[in-house]
């Protein structure tokens, strides 16, 4: 068996979504599957000096524009049609991240993952304003009251720091991040090394 792939995401990286949808065709064709780590994107940018690519290349010339050329590619390579950009972006995540580290917790992770991806990227809320985080949670079949009430628990609060902390020791500096074993891979661009390394993991086994 290949090594433990994991996926250090941040649900309100675009990046993130873009990759969990790419990810799925990896799963079906390796028959493996992702450890999503729920971590704050916010976290990792100020413990190591990192920042949004929509700062650091504010004023490099045609930069951003590219980026999102690219973005348009991976769209459409994938056929993401339900994909828009969030129109209250950047969206401060930390409700979002520390619901997602009680999911973790209570096994509900992948439901809850479907349900942010869904609202942040497909249907693009304003997912750091409580009322609509519960809105959208309940409108997927989740308890959405019991998901915020989690959220601000010390035990959510908690995994989402160690986590955090976890990734960035690892060497993780921006979302999304991949491992495949101890081998780090950043954006969603890597997609095709991930799968590859897999691959060549598994032949080895």
């Amino acid at each position: 068996m290949p090594p433990g792939i994991d996926f250090i995401y941040d649900l309100a990286s675009p990046n993130a979504y873009l990759a969990d949808r790419a990810i799925r065709g990896i799963e079906e064709r390796t028959d493996v599957k992702f450890n999503y780590i729920p971590c704050l994107l916010g976290g990792i940018f100020k413990t190591t000096g990192n920042q949004a690519p929509f700062m650091t290349f504010a004023n490099v010339k045609g930069k951003m524009q590219y980026e999102r050329v690219e973005m348009d590619r991976f769209v459409r390579k994938h056929g993401l049609t339900r994909f828009q950009l969030n129109p209250h972006f950047p969206v401060n995540s930390l409700l979002l991240m520390r619901g997602a580290a009680a999911a973790e917790i209570d096994g509900t992770h992948q439901e809850y993952i479907r349900a942010g991806m869904v609202a942040m990227w497909e249907q693009g809320l304003k997912m750091d304003d409580p009322e609509v985080f519960t809105k959208a949670m309940s409108a997927a079949g989740l308890d959405g009251a019991h998901l915020l009430a989690r959220a601000h628990e010390p035990d959510a609060k908690q995994r989402l720091i160690d986590n955090t902390s976890a990734a960035v020791k690892r060497g993780v500096f921006g979302i999304p991040t991949f491992f495949v074993g101890d081998e780090m891979f950043f954006g969603k661009e890597r997609l095709e090394q991930v799968e590859e390394a897999i691959r060549h993991s598994a032949e080895r086994a």
